[in-house]
């Protein structure tokens, strides 16, 4: 693909090292694990980051280990799901203006090529899973079917987005699971706040294609609610927000977590009064801003334990 075909897509980076340095060759393959748009890499480690730091209190040396590792995860699993949602989706992208510069509507990779990827970046997931305790890589295993039905779910609701926020927040139990063997509501409470989040980002980010998902007739948040936008996006922002408290409370963390979720608080206001559903860029731009909020929150657990 060339670089004048390129710039007209929003969702590709030309900036970006896998675009610049990769080989020719190499270069699909990156944007197929999505590697020039790393958001969707941080909104999937968060939450293993938040629930990894709830269970191991103020044991910071291995919450260094296990960032490192859930990361390395998170770069794997997201690049494999975002592999499989292009297999599937391949025939709408090709009809979206924003997605049919991807590689397999654009014919830079074939299908079986895509496959192969797909289950090579799993085998990275899959060692990762070895290092696991047997109940957290049991936890784990579960959100296979998440992954594997979400591309379908935009066929036939309107709520693809909350199967999204299941399978990206899965990471939620799996890391509470991992450094303590076990589960706690305090980590359940973090679950369900972090679906909410992500019906608040992935509602902002599907603004985007509105018009042409109408066309083609495939279902989203953004277009459910299309009339009353900022209502719903504050629900949902209340719903994080009341969760996450109840995590704190339940997990025992000090004033300093719930100074951190009033920042928290200020960055959803943020983005949702300033928000311009009929503005791409707009969207994006604030899409792009749950990085810092994910940030936000790991560091706000990591102080509630001060």
């Amino acid at each position: 693909m060339t670089a004048e075909r390129t710039t007209s897509y929003t969702d590709i980076n030309q900036q970006h090292w896998s675009l610049r340095y990769l080989p020719p060759w190499a270069r699909p393959y990156g944007r197929l694990a999505r590697w020039d748009r790393p958001i969707g890499i941080w909104l999937l480690m968060y939450p293993c980051w938040w629930s990894a730091a709830l269970g191991t209190a103020s044991e910071w040396g291995r919450l260094v280990g296990w960032m490192a590792l859930f990361f390395i995860g998170a770069l794997s699993m997201r690049g494999a799901g975002c592999t499989w949602n292009d297999i599937i989706d391949r025939k709408v992208d090709a009809q979206v203006e924003r997605t049919r510069g991807r590689p397999l509507p654009a014919g830079e990779v074939t299908l079986r090529n895509a496959l192969i990827w797909m289950v090579l970046q799993s085998l990275v997931g899959v060692a990762i899973l070895f290092k696991l305790n047997k109940f957290a890589g049991g936890v784990a295993l579960l959100s296979l079917v998440l992954v594997a039905v979400y591309p379908t779910m935009k066929r036939f609701t309107y709520w693809p987005q909350v199967v999204l926020g299941l399978a990206f927040n899965w990471g939620a139990l799996v890391g509470y699971a991992a450094v303590t063997g076990t589960l706690s509501w305090a980590a359940a409470a973090l679950y369900v706040g972090g679906v909410a989040w992500t019906l608040v980002y992935d509602t902002v980010y599907a603004m985007q294609d509105q018009r042409d998902d109408a066309i083609i007739g495939v279902g989203s948040t953004a277009r459910r609610f299309a009339e009353a936008p900022r209502r719903w996006l504050t629900l949902f922002a209340v719903l994080a927000l009341v969760a996450w408290t109840l995590t704190g409370q339940l997990g025992g963390l000090g004033p300093y977590y719930f100074v951190g979720l009033l920042a928290i608080a200020l960055h959803f206001a943020w983005q949702i009064a300033l928000l311009k559903p009929g503005d791409p860029a707009d969207c994006l731009m604030r899409f792009k801003s749950n990085n810092w909020l994910g940030l936000l929150l790991t560091v706000a657990i990591v102080a509630g334990h001060l």
